[in-house]
This record gives structure tokens, C-alpha cells and sequence, in this order.
């Protein structure tokens, strides 16, 4: 579910009782299964429109037509009761919005909430529960105020009933989940929430400079009111097991017991940039045969603040192994000048791909890595295997090519934060790819494209990496090699380790620069242990796989962490010309339908919870887990059990909770 920021038009006077929303992002469209000319909704009605539209009615009228976010056409206001938009007009809210019980009175500044596309006083998405009314959940404490990313209130709106228990949505420091806030004029925060056992709490708020005090908050039946605006973000618990998979949970506070795993917060350990995933061209092939509001859901699930909220991005230069077809930015032979040089087939996938992403979550950092470079720089004059040419004229070309890579980004509006010379430096593939030597390796870094990048001025960190072959000869030469050289390694900005070369990690980490995952394995390999199937599997097997792998490179010292494919159809496979091998993906598209898999939801409870800035914690106990304090002063920790389900109790911010682990599953607490 994505919180996103919503325009709203101001009303005149005369007007003053009708709540007028206006648009978001996305593409036009009236929602084409309904007649555009009938009554197709009413304003403010829960469970209106479908996911992706939210319903758009003349001034004067509760009636309107579902229109897709984003289309001025559909559903057009009449322009005679509109000031001019200004994002410091505030809208009446009227007493009872559409006879919703429960909805005070107030005005709300520029900005409303919307989510998956709907006015936030409507339902609940994940759940179709009511946010307000007779059928509302429990009652909303907290209020709705702010001067900046972490504004409090008091009191709020509530709902009639709900269910007794702790937990709830939204708590805390309140408001629709998200961590920090939404900048803009007029802000929703506040603590309390929805009190309802089982709840989902909310991580965070929107905020502004401006926005609606409430005057108290009641809570529902057995419920807990809000405190009027508790800067702390709320508890959460999410457990995921086979079959039931990110199911929100409670906790209860005890005082004995041994606890299974305790945070110790003396101990300190990295600190944590955050996770990501490459975008590749196949990745967003697939997402195009997903109607717009499931590409939406996607995305948002990808990179919003309620999904896994990614943080990086990581773009081959020219063609992957899930490209969808080989390529390079520059095929016009011995062009040494790069004249040639063009990002074009860049803009048909990656680009877009790239953008959409970012208007989500505006903090994506990026970096780049090649396959292959250009075929007329490799030995082999082919895009899959072959050597890089050790000449000065192709070198120096080279670094040309990432250097004008980097510039033609930044004219699209992306900034290219790393770049590293080859992916898997070592292997010659069925695919793109391309063998370096060592020697040439560190000459190129240190005497090439280092200095290329530094006379470019962009302040693009150079990567050493993306290394992956472990063979004592291979890859551990290379990263030695360069650490070794101190022109070299005066270069060196960070450092990419992927695959089988979590053994080098002491080395990378002695080089006193960050040290990033840059590519999660793919699972299902053809080569064994477990027998190859068709399609990729995405099971249960992968998602437990991935947690060992997360795990141990986390443990070991990396920064960042990066999956592979994101999305791609169920079958999973590239444009490998020898090999079959159907890799697993986050997301997989088949026959139009989204599905989520078991390993997405493994990212997820790391990367929805752990921000960017947070210090790796150390942990005592018999089970399996991680854990940080985040910048905000809370606490996660996260938890793999691979037994049956059990009782687990966890230290965790000077308190002991004692909660229900799921069999062959894993537990986030955040406190």
C-alpha cells in the first residue's frame, strides 16, 4: 500500500461543504467496464472505485465518475466554483462526510492522503476495512498536525467499535505509514490509530508545514486511545511462514523467561545504505502487460514505504543476460572518440523503468555496471565472452564510454552515483560478458577511467567490482591486485561483491571503504544440488535460501544489499544461448496476473523496516536473526526459525515480548 501526495482544489465559500479531490500521478482513462456517462460513485464512499481511480464529482454533487488518477478529462470539475490551485488553501471538511459518523470537523491543508490511489478516508486497501464510519475498526487517536517530517497532534478522528488488543493502524508517530514525511504544505501525523488485535501498525506520517489539530482521539470498544502525538513510531510485528506469508501479529510484554534472542545495543557494527535490485529490460517488459493500476501496485510494492521499499538501483550499460537482446551503447567500429556513443535503446526500457520507480521513492540511489563493453574493444569481436583488448587507445575509449554513460543520464535527470569497469570480470558466459586480467584490470581503474572520472566532475564514485568468481585465481587476484596498487586503490570508492565470493570479505573490508552485496543469486541452478525444474520455482525453498543469504553477507560486513531480477515471468529465464535456467525473481508477471513470491517477502521484512543510517546491532541468543537500531531511535530485529512453531521471547529496547513464531517462518519486531 503507497501513500502518495494528493492535490486538492480550494472551494469558494459557497461550495465550502463539498470535498473536491483532484490528482495524483499516472495516465488518463475513466474506468472503461462502467458507462462514463452514468453515475458511477459517490464521494467519500468506501469500497467506490477500483484500486488506481478515485471518484471525481462536479462541484455541488456527491456523485461523480470513477476516474483513473491523473486524467484532467474524465470527470471534469466545474471550473466556475475553483480559485486557482494553491497548495495553502485549506478545504472544509464537512461534519459528517457522507454520513460517516465519526469524521470531525476541521480543514486540511494543501495536500491530502490517497492510498493505492484512494482518498485515505475511505478503506482500508490490504484489508477493506473502513478508515471511518459505523463500520469503522476500533477508533483513530493521534491528530492530524505538523511543522516538518516528524509533526505530532492531538486527538484525531474515531470510528464506532473495534476489536480489543494492542497493535493497530496507525500508532506511533502516526499517520499513513510511511517513514518520515511527505514534504509539502499541510501534513497528516499524530499517534494512535485504529486499535484492533492483529492490527498493522503504521510506520511513520506524512507531514507539512501546516495542518488540522484534532481535539481528542476514542478508542474503539477494548481498544487504546491515541496520545496525541508521541513523537515514537509505533510497535510492529509481521510474521511470514509457507501459505501465510506477511500476516500482522501481536506481542506481549512479560517480565521472566529466557529470551531467545536479545538485541545488545552496546554492540555496534556497520552502518547500514540499504537494499535494492537492478532494473532490467525483461523486468519491465513484463511489468507493460500488467494493467496500469497492477504496474502501480508493482512498483509500489518494489519501492514504496508499505512494500520493500528499495533504496537502490542498480543499471546494466547496455545489454544483461535479461536484456532482450544484446546490445552496447556504442557498436559503430574502432569510434575511439565516442562519437557514436548513444543511450537511445536506453530510453525504450531502462529509462522509463528507472523513472516510474523514482516517482515513488525520490531517494533511489543509482549505480551502473557493463556486461560487455563495446565488441570491437573485446579480442572475440562478440557481445558473449571474449577479452578486453589491454591497448591504450581502446582503454582510454573505454573510460570515454563510461564517462558520456554517466553524462547522457544526468540529461535524462539521473544521477549515476558508482560505476564499476565489468560485471563478473572473470567469467566468459553464453551471454554478455566479457575476461579481464588483473593487470588490466587495476591499469584501467588507476590509470583510466579513475582519472576519467575525476576530469568529468560528476563526483561519480568508482566501484572495484562487481566481483563474483571465487577461485583463488580469479577475482581474489583481482580485488588484491588493486588494493595492492596505491594508485589504484586511491581510486577506489567502494567495493561490489556478489555470489560465491563472501570469502573475500575480510580483504574488501580492510580496504576501509563500504563493501555492497551487488547481486542476490538467483536460485535454481542447473548445475545442482537440488534438481533443476521448469518453471522457476519461487517457493518456499528460494524465499529460505535467500534469508541464509541476506543473512550471512549482512553479518559479514556489506552496506548495501541488492537483489537480482525484481520482476519477470514466471518462467524466468535470459537470453543465455547455451544454458537453460529459469532464475527466480521478487515479482513474477504470468498471463497478465502480478504474483508476489515467498523471497520478496523475505527482502521485505529487512528492507521495509531497516532505514538507511541505521547501525547494525549485536545479538545474544539460540535463534537465527539481525538486528539494528534505525536513525529514528527504533529498534528492529529480525528472525528466521527454521523448526516448528514455537513461543519466542526477544530482548529488544529494555523490554522483553514474547510473541508466536511461526513453523519454518520469520518474525520483524520494531520497538
Amino acid at each position: 500500500m503507497k501513500a502518495t501526495a494528493m492535490w486538492r482544489a480550494p472551494l469558494r465559500a459557497s461550495s465550502a461543504i463539498h470535498l473536491i479531490t483532484a490528482i495524483a500521478i499516472s495516465v488518463g482513462g475513466c474506468y472503461d467496464s462502467l458507462d462514463e456517462s452514468a453515475v458511477t460513485c459517490r464521494v467519500n464512499r468506501a469500497k467506490n472505485c477500483p484500486n488506481g481511480y478515485v471518484c471525481r464529482a462536479p462541484a455541488g454533487s456527491i456523485f461523480g465518475r470513477c476516474c483513473l488518477l491523473g486524467d484532467l478529462a474524465c470527470g471534469v470539475l466545474d471550473a466556475s466554483v475553483l480559485d486557482a490551485p494553491g497548495p495553502n488553501t485549506d478545504v472544509p471538511i464537512p461534519e459528517s462526510l457522507d454520513g460517516a459518523p465519526g469524521a470531525e470537523a476541521g480543514t486540511i491543508g494543501g495536500y491530502d492522503v490517497a492510498v493505492d490511489g484512494k482518498p485515505q478516508i475511505g478503506v482500508d486497501a490490504d484489508r477493506d476495512v473502513p478508515l471511518s464510519g459505523p463500520d469503522a475498526v476500533g477508533g483513530a487517536g493521534g491528530g492530524t498536525s505538523g511543522t516538518g517530517g516528524t509533526s505530532t497532534g492531538t486527538g484525531g478522528r474515531s470510528g464506532r467499535g473495534g476489536a480489543s488488543g494492542t497493535g493497530g493502524r496507525p500508532s506511533g508517530s502516526g499517520g499513513i505509514s510511511a517513514n518520515g514525511g511527505v514534504p509539502g504544505t499541510g501534513g497528516l501525523s499524530g499517534t494512535g490509530g485504529i486499535p484492533r488485535t492483529g492490527g498493522i501498525p503504521g510506520t511513520g506520517g506524512l507531514s507539512g508545514t501546516g495542518g488540522l489539530a484534532g481535539t481528542g482521539g476514542t478508542p474503539g470498544t477494548g481498544g487504546t486511545p491515541g496520545t496525541g502525538g508521541a513523537p515514537v513510531p509505533p510497535s510492529t510485528l509481521v510474521t511470514s511462514a509457507e501459505g501465510a506469508y506477511w500476516q500482522p501479529g501481536t506481542f506481549t510484554e512479560v517480565t521472566s523467561g529466557v529470551a531467545d534472542l536479545s538485541v545488545v545495543e552496546s554492540t555496534v557494527y556497520q552502518t547500514w545504505e540499504g537494499f535494492g535490485g537492478t532494473f532490467n529490460e525483461m523486468g519491465w517488459s513484463y511489468l507493460m502487460q500488467l494493467s496500469v493500476s497492477d504496474r502501480g501496485r508493482a512498483m509500489n510494492l518494489l519501492f514504496g514505504a508499505d512494500g520493500a521499499h528499495f533504496n537502490f538501483g542498480r543499471i546494466p550499460m547496455g545489454a544483461s543476460d535479461y536484456a532482450l537482446e544484446r546490445y552496447t551503447e556504442d557498436e559503430t567500429p574502432n569510434d575511439t572518440s565516442m562519437a557514436a556513443f548513444s543511450i537511445t535503446r536506453d530510453k525504450q526500457y531502462l529509462v522509463p523503468y528507472i523513472k516510474s520507480a523514482l516517482t515513488i521513492n525520490p531517494n533511489i540511489r543509482l549505480w551502473a555496471s557493463p556486461w560487455t563493453p563495446p565488441t570491437w574493444m573485446k579480442d572475440s569481436g562478440a557481445f558473449d565472452g571474449g577479452n578486453m583488448k589491454d591497448t591504450d587507445a581502446i582503454l582510454t575509449a573505454y573510460a570515454q564510454y563510461f564517462v558520456k554513460f554517466v553524462q547522457a543520464y544526468a540529461t535524462e535527470g539521473l544521477t549515476i552515483e558508482a560505476v564499476a569497469p565489468q560485471n563478473d570480470p572473470s567469467f566468459a558466459q553464453s551471454y554478455p560478458s566479457c575476461v579481464w586480467s588483473s593487470a588490466t584490470y587495476t591499469k584501467f581503474l588507476g590509470s583510466y577511467l579513475g582519472p576519467a572520472l575525476g576530469a568529468a566532475g560528476r563526483g561519480t564514485k568508482l566501484m572495484l567490482g562487481a566481483l563474483s568468481n571465487a577461485e583463488p585465481s580469479k577475482d581474489p587476484v583481482i580485488l588484491s591486485s588493486t588494493l595492492a596498487d596505491p594508485v589504484a586503490k586511491g581510486y577506489v570508492g567502494l567495493i561490489g561483491l556478489q555470489w560465491d565470493i563472501l570469502g573475500q570479505m575480510v580483504n574488501a573490508v580492510s580496504a576501509g571503504v563500504p563493501v555492497w552485496q551487488t547481486g542476490h543469486k538467483g536460485g535454481n541452478y542447473p548445475w545442482g544440488p537440488n534438481p533443476y525444474v521448469e518453471p522457476a520455482p519461487n517457493d518456499h525453498a528460494y524465499a529460505v535460501e535467500s534469508w541464509g543469504l541476506i543473512r550471512d553477507w549482512i553479518a559479514a560486513g556489506v552496506t548495501a544489499y541488492m537483489a537480482w531480477n525484481m520482476v519477470l515471468d514466471n518462467m524466468g529465464k535470459g537470453i543465455d544461448t547455451d544454458r537453460e535456467w529459469s532464475q527466480n525473481a521478487l515479482l513474477t508477471v504470468n498471463n497478465g496476473q502480478l504474483t508476489i513470491t515467498p523471497a520478496f517477502q523475505v527482502f521485505r521484512h529487512l528492507s521495509q523496516f531497516v532505514q538507511p543510517g541505521a547501525k547494525r546491532l549485536g545479538t545474544n541468543g539460540t535463534a537465527d536473526g539481525l538486528a539494528f537500531k534505525n536513525p529514528d531511535g527504533t529498534i528492529v530485529a529480525v528472525m528466521y526459525n527454521p523448526g516448528a512453531a514455537a513461543n519466542y521471547i526477544v530482548s529488544i529496547g529494555g523490554k522483553k515480548v514474547r510473541f508466536s513464531m511461526p513453523t519454518n517462518g520469520w518474525a520483524t519486531i520494531r520497538l
